[in-house]
């Protein structure tokens, strides 16, 4: 494993328990304010449990390090944001304000940050070679 991959791991296991931990503490609000109002569960809900699913997330990032279990943990995160991705283009679509993202510039250019995350998780954790490699 490279140090680069691992420090990448580490690195956005680290940013996503602590982002879970902020949907239950200092920033429930923010993100209940960027809780689509078409989702059919309560937004406070909503924000508590991707705050857990989050943390939960961000230390399986931290702790596990053997393959396949590792591709499967940065594939699991893409997954994650892939399913959050309706609720970011509803807000820049609904002009909603969270996290000062408080123009439709700023909320434009947070979605192309999206497919980012999405490729750090499968590149931190050599999820697309190893399922290649499972495929193969």
């Amino acid at each position: 494993m490279s140090r680069v991959r691992a420090a990448a791991q580490v690195l956005l296991g680290a940013a996503m328990a602590g982002a879970g931990t902020t949907h239950l503490t200092t920033a429930r609000e923010e993100f209940k304010n960027q809780v689509p109002p078409w989702v059919p569960v309560d937004a406070d809900l909503v924000v508590l449990a991707s705050g857990v699913v989050e943390i939960g997330l961000g230390a399986a990032m931290l702790a596990t390090w053997k393959q396949p279990k590792r591709a499967l943990v940065g594939a699991t995160l893409a997954a994650f944001y892939i399913a959050i991705f309706p609720g970011n283009i509803a807000q820049y679509t609904e002009h909603r304000d969270a996290f000062g993202l408080d123009t439709d510039t700023k909320r434009l250019v947070r979605l192309f940050f999206q497919p980012l995350l999405v490729l750090w998780a499968l590149e931190a954790t050599d999820a697309r070679r190893v399922w290649r490699a499972r495929r193969g």
